[in-house]
């Protein structure tokens, strides 16, 4: 009889199986196979919050095999994820397979490898009842806000919308930025530099940065040219030299947010492809000869620790590959933030002797950034500081002080592993071509540079952005930012431009009417303390059913007023366009999901509808560069703007970017206008010529 061990993922199937060998049937549960009934509410108020569990209908051939399994089995593993949410599921199983809640069959590793496998299958353990509990009470709050509030903004909004516990709080963390953005007032400034030489010294520019002794910023032309004109007048002056030899520590290893950020702002890998990505490198990814195999540590986790054993594996790796130098002397230790749940390790590669660039014909391009990515973090994260010659100098014309600073490196540290990811921002100091000045030299002005400049309003939040706002305010947990910042766009509260979340007009709708009704499930503060007491939960401090309870307390009351509160539907509004259709009414324009559409307002007695671009006067953006015909502004079905040609099918000319009529100089195909914070990008349409200018 062979064991039975039971997984979440169908994907780690095939990695696990090469490391248990005969005797071992690997089954996968596809996720959840039991949970609280879609169609109803399932949760008894009455009696402390009980919920009610039904084995789901798209998994009863999965409950079926592990049942007719389980009945050959030897003996049962529950292998699901490392988490709360695979704790869960480990424990529907359970209860599915009538399996003893004291009976040692879960199991659990961070890594899918060999060792990790072995270690986990000789120290089974009951399933974690604490963890069970706080999963238990996200479910029922999550289900108090979805199934209470939702039909409610469905009502008095727009149909088929959706509230949730922290999606609603994340919208209107979106929402909030925007009103900050409409409101934002910007305020002048100017930038004066000033050209400097000792004697034949090359140039070296020093920025203005004070006023006798105290931090100055011009804000006019006017008060501009008074300093520009005083200053020129004066000797420029060496007033102080700081010669100094600074360090730059290593950076953590990535946590889930951490890589979610930064595989966005240095990769470019929007969230989704980010998710699935990490997901394949984490279950395993076909490489030639070794078959499927694992290549990073789980990857929901909020803790920056590092097993003794792989900091061990690191230091001799970077000693034998670099030099006994780029190792520290004592293991690198980074701060985990206070309300970490710390059950898992970093994001780090399993075994560093499989470099990026040994799967990199073997894996995807996104598989192999972001592996790459992840592995020079890591190792880096295990290497010495980097260390600078730094110089700062103070220079004085009259009463007014200017600065220029800049370092030189002595010792590349984990910057040779890590260089290439590093802000840009971090090398404007270095390189620059600064004389040696002493204090007391006198300097000559080659020239005054002045710049008129503007604050900016604070940026609109990208994904990964969001994420760390998120973050930082305690709001949701590894395994629900994702989730969660895509359904904002799902839903159409949110639109993507360029990698910019901007909100909808259904956006601010539904913020405003949750902050009307609801005020807590919108109040940020409130939010991540019912993520604190849900940790707490799972530390057996506290009930689920208190943490539920004092939610609930008030609820019904917000529910009813919520109930009898105006409408913010939009009427619909008659146009002269006669049903095509019945023949029987004029058409109206109604608000859907994805925007504006025109509909025959006998529904249901007749259900046309039509786009409403379809009959809109249309106005040619510009000539097709493929047919020659006039291309217009469109949109698809789930209402985002893109640009085609009237010709079409025939003709498939189409672009998400505003085509113009202006033929690029380089290849002679058509340009192509985005906009920018402070004006746009003009670029070619064909992605390997590359030409681009700003206007």
């Amino acid at each position: 009889m062979n064991n039975l061990v039971i997984i979440e993922g169908p994907g780690k199937r095939e990695t696990l199986k090469k490391y248990l060998g005969a005797g071992y049937d690997v089954v996968a549960t596809k996720g959840h196979i039991r949970d609280l009934p879609p169609k109803s509410f399932a949760v008894d108020i009455s009696h402390n919050f009980e919920p009610t569990y039904v084995p789901m209908a798209d998994k009863k051939d999965v409950i079926a095999d592990l049942k007719a399994k389980q009945a050959k089995a030897a003996r049962i593993y529950i292998a699901t994820d490392p988490d709360r949410e695979g704790e869960a599921i480990a424990w529907h199983v359970e209860n599915v397979l009538g399996i003893n809640e004291n009976e040692p069959c879960r199991i659990e590793f961070n890594e899918i490898s060999k060792t990790a496998v072995t270690n986990a299958l000789k120290s089974p353990r009951p399933v974690n009842m604490d963890l069970i509990h706080a999963q238990q009470g996200r479910r029922v709050l999550d289900r108090l806000v979805g199934y209470k509030v939702s039909p409610i903004i469905s009502k008095k909004i727009q149909s088929k919308l959706s509230a949730g516990r922290v999606q609603s709080v994340a919208l209107k963390l979106v929402v909030d930025r925007e009103k900050e953005i409409r409101n934002f007032k910007p305020e002048e400034y100017w930038n004066i530099n000033a050209l400097l030489t000792k004697g034949t010294s090359p140039e070296f520019k020093a920025a203005l940065f004070n006023y006798k002794g105290k931090k100055y910023e011009s804000h006019s032309e006017k008060e501009t040219l008074a300093v520009v004109d005083y200053v020129r007048q004066q000797q420029f002056v060496v007033d102080e030299v700081k010669r100094s030899v600074t360090s730059a520590h290593a950076p953590a290893p990535f946590i889930t947010s951490t890589l979610q950020q930064d595989a966005l702002n240095k990769l470019g890998m929007p969230l989704k492809r980010t998710t699935m990505s990490a997901q394949q490198l984490y279950e395993g990814v076909s490489i030639p000869g070794e078959g499927k195999t694992a290549l990073i540590t789980y990857i929901r986790t909020d803790s920056t620790r590092v097993s003794p054993e792989a900091q061990a594996k690191a230091k001799e790796f970077i000693i034998n590959k670099f030099g006994k130098q780029y190792a520290p002397a004592s293991y690198n230790f980074f701060k985990t933030k206070k309300n970490a749940q710390d059950a898992h390790e970093a994001i780090r590669p399993i075994n560093l002797e499989i470099t990026p660039e040994d799967v990199k014909n073997s894996v995807t391009p996104d598989n192999y950034k972001l592996y790459k990515l992840i592995y020079d973090r890591f190792l880096a994260s295990q290497m010495s500081d980097a260390t600078y010659n730094s110089l700062s100098v103070v220079i004085n014309a009259g009463d007014y002080g200017f600065k220029v600073t800049g370092r030189t490196p002595i010792f590349a540290g984990f910057t040779a592993v890590y260089k290439a990811y590093e802000e840009k921002e971090d090398d404007k100091e270095e390189g620059l071509s600064i004389p040696d000045l002493t204090v007391g030299d006198k300097l000559n002005l080659k020239n005054i540079l002045k710049e008129q400049k503007f604050t900016k309003p604070p940026a609109r939040f990208t994904e990964a952005s969001l994420i760390k706002m998120m973050e930082e305010k305690g709001i949701g947990r590894p395994a629900t930012y994702a989730p969660t910042i895509i359904i904002l766009t799902t839903r159409a509260y949110c639109t993507k431009e360029d990698r910019y979340l901007v909100p909808t007009e259904l956006g601010f709708k539904v913020v405003e009417f949750l902050e009307k009704y609801f005020k807590n499930i919108m109040d940020v503060t409130f939010t991540a303390k019912m993520e604190d007491n849900l940790d707490k939960v799972a530390d057996g401090e506290v009930k689920w059913q208190e943490v539920v309870a004092h939610f609930y307390e008030g609820f019904e009351d917000q529910i009813k007023e919520a109930m009898g509160g105006e409408s913010m539907k939009e009427p619909a509004q008659e146009t002269d366009i006669l049903c095509d259709k019945c023949g029987k009414a004029n058409m109206v324009i109604r608000t859907g999901r994805y925007g504006k559409f025109l509909a025959c307002p006998r529904f249901p007695e007749c259900k046309n509808i039509h786009n409403l671009d379809e009959t809109a006067p249309k106005k040619p953006v510009c000539v097709c560069p493929q047919c020659g015909k006039n291309v217009y502004e469109k949109k698809s079905k789930r209402g985002k703007i893109f640009y085609g040609c009237e010709g079409y099918p025939k003709c498939t000319f189409a672009t998400w970017d505003m085509p113009i009529n202006e033929k690029c100089p380089k290849c002679g195909k058509i340009l192509t206008k985005k906009p920018l914070k402070d004006g746009f990008i003009i670029k070619c349409s064909d992605k390997e010529c590359g030409y681009k200018r700003e206007e």
